[in-house]
């Protein structure tokens, strides 16, 4: 039977039009008709206009960490990860879907790459609007929640050993360890976008949390050395301490997390392509290599990155 001509509320007085638009509304949900964090943004837009995409990041992730604490309060440090990832879903899977679309239209490989890079630019601007959102709760929040709501990040950066130090030979080492942990990370962005479409994003928010937990907490142990410093002195203090905390790690990170996305594009666009049966078409082919190229950016910018993080962050740092 029909939703809007049987059904009949509680009180007896649900009309048939009340009800019919709340089986249009319901059905538009299902059929996904409708998104609400879908239509704030869409790829076109976002190209035009990237450094939305840092104040839509910084919602997102606020979003997600006040939901964690209210509804989630013993397991924060994840979900806020997740539910950040939820919100940003539509955007990136919009994104993947146009960038294969441009494979199938553009065969100049210059051309192709200019518009990728459209969207590496903006995709990098939402990390960045995650990243000083998750810095900026970490200064800020109590000290006393600190311990549930970064539990997994502050883990993760205990667990990694960054000190660099000794004579060439070792300083290699660490390059080589860093270089290959980097391509494992690389490959983990590849596989998920392949296999969930969007599923890079992931990846690259919980990197998010971690960086801006590292970050949050370098401003946090320097502004204690400043906490009898009053009026401006004090602010200035403040913002010094923070450019020097986001300079610290944007250094080797910006190289580092612009790999992985040029690695989840790449692996997104395969995932349309075969979700959209385009392996059938003669143009897969171009598909696959300009994957591959991707590919081969992303391994050059990791290895940019581990060399500025074990010979030269350590000069400034």
């Amino acid at each position: 039977t029909e939703f809007g001509t049987n059904y009949v509320g509680i009180d007896g007085n649900l009309h048939f039009e009340r009800c019919f638009a709340l089986k249009k509304y319901i059905n538009n949900l299902l059929t996904g008709g409708y998104m609400v964090l879908e239509s704030l943004l869409n790829p076109l837009r976002a190209e035009k206009k990237p450094w939305e995409m840092f104040f839509i990041g910084a919602v997102y992730s606020s979003v997600a960490i006040l939901l964690s604490l209210w509804i989630f309060k013993d397991q924060t440090s994840l979900i806020m990860v997740f539910l950040t990832v939820m919100a940003c879903i539509p955007i990136v899977y919009s994104t993947m879907k146009l960038e294969e679309s441009k494979d199938l239209s553009i065969l100049d490989e210059r051309a192709l790459m200019r518009e990728h890079n459209k969207a590496i630019i903006f995709l990098m601007f939402l990390f960045f609007g995650i990243t000083v959102s998750f810095v900026f709760w970490y200064v800020f929040i109590p000290p006393d929640m600190l311990g549930f709501v970064f539990d997994k990040q502050i883990a993760t950066i205990q667990a990694i050993n960054n000190k660099v130090s000794g004579n060439a030979y070792e300083q290699f080492g660490i390059f080589s360890k860093i270089f290959f942990n980097n391509v494992k990370v690389l490959s983990f962005s590849v596989l998920f976008a392949f296999i969930y479409g969007a599923g890079a994003i992931f990846i690259l928010t919980w990197n998010a949390s971690v960086i801006g937990t590292a970050i949050g907490n370098f401003v946090r142990v320097n502004l204690s050395e400043y906490a009898g410093l009053l009026g401006f002195d004090k602010f200035a203090s403040y913002l010094n301490i923070f450019s020097l905390g986001l300079l610290r790690y944007a250094l080797h990170g910006i190289p580092e997390i612009m790999a992985y996305f040029y690695g989840g594009l790449a692996g997104g666009i395969i995932s349309v392509a075969i979700a959209k049966k385009h392996y059938k078409d003669k143009k897969f082919s171009h598909i696959l290599f300009d994957a591959s190229e991707l590919l081969i950016i992303a391994m050059a910018f990791l290895l940019v990155a581990a060399f500025i993080e074990v010979y030269l962050t350590p000069i400034f740092f």
